[in-house]
């Protein structure tokens, strides 16, 4: 099939490659990438995704994934399928499904950099069960789990859910390193009882190093992308009228984290931002926090 496929980054790039070694023609175009793979022919403008059957977008955000439909996608023919595969919202994809020239459908992935590369992601997809059908070949070259969430717009409220569990899940495991700390206990031989007690989930598991050892641990998922997703999470409760008290104070840390210049830093270092935050009630009570140089 000849698939159109808008950004390249660092999930979207291995995603593209995936589907092309599944046998597809994958045309691709991003506004700031100027090599792609060789397995994929990069196009000048998302005009030229238009000749294509199916077109995927793996975009930062909603303003973007919006300009790329409504700008770049006007020509298509008629059945032509867009998967919105970035986290946007459910409101924005069901604005693009509204569109009467273009079917648009959204499944946003879950899993990590490396997840994308050995194509062990999962994506919840908001469709018709018809259009669900149509997709799910194509997401499984790319993913290894595809989960029919609901209609249009279904599959970004599954997963601005996930996210406000991780991003919970991530300063939870922050804050039993410090309480650990405090205790004098060795960071290491605290996480490894942690991975293995009721809360070692797995995000636990495979997050060890970004924890212990973030200075040589590549980074997976930036403190600004959990961020930007746990936003469009409280933007959703609060048009849903829902008090979600443990999103907002996971939120607030993340913030700080930004603050503290670690936008750019993995999800997991919400634990440097806590330590900065506990140093100054440390003093003043006399003790500081136990320090590690895997940990600072």
């Amino acid at each position: 099939m000849l698939i159109g496929f808008a950004g390249l980054g660092r999930m979207g790039r291995p995603m593209a490659e995936h589907l092309a070694a599944a046998g597809h023609t994958v045309l691709a175009y991003d506004p700031i990438v100027a090599q792609s793979p060789q397995s994929v022919t990069l196009v000048d403008t998302p005009a030229a995704l238009a000749a294509t059957e199916m077109s995927i977008s793996m975009l930062p955000d909603g303003a973007a994934t919006r300009t790329l439909i409504v700008d770049g996608l006007p020509a298509v023919a008629p059945g032509h399928l867009h998967i919105v595969m970035g986290t946007v919202g459910p409101v924005v994809v069901r604005e693009l499904a509204a569109q009467s020239w273009v079917e648009v459908i959204d499944a946003p992935v879950s899993g990590s950099v490396s997840m994308a590369e050995t194509a062990s992601i999962t994506t919840m997809v908001g469709a018709t069960t018809a259009q669900f059908e149509r997709a799910r070949p194509v997401l499984a070259a790319m993913t290894a789990a595809q989960f029919h969430a609901g209609p249009a717009g279904s599959g970004s409220t599954a997963k601005l859910a996930v996210n406000a569990v991780l991003a919970g899940l991530s300063q939870a495991v922050a804050e039993g390193i410090l309480l650990a700390e405090a205790g004098q206990l060795d960071p290491a031989t605290f996480y490894d009882i942690l991975a293995s007690s009721a809360a070692g989930a797995p995000y636990v598991g495979y997050k060890q190093q970004a924890y212990l050892a973030p200075e040589s641990t590549p980074v997976a998922a930036p403190v600004s992308l959990i961020r930007k997703d746990l936003g469009l999470a409280l933007e959703l409760a609060q048009r849903q009228q829902l008090n979600l008290p443990g999103a907002r104070a996971a939120l607030a840390v993340l913030d700080d984290a930004i603050a503290a210049g670690l936008a750019q830093a993995d999800m997991a270092q919400v634990l440097t931002a806590l330590r900065r935050s506990n140093q100054p009630m440390s003093r003043e009570t006399g003790s500081t926090p136990q320090q590690t140089g895997a940990l600072s």
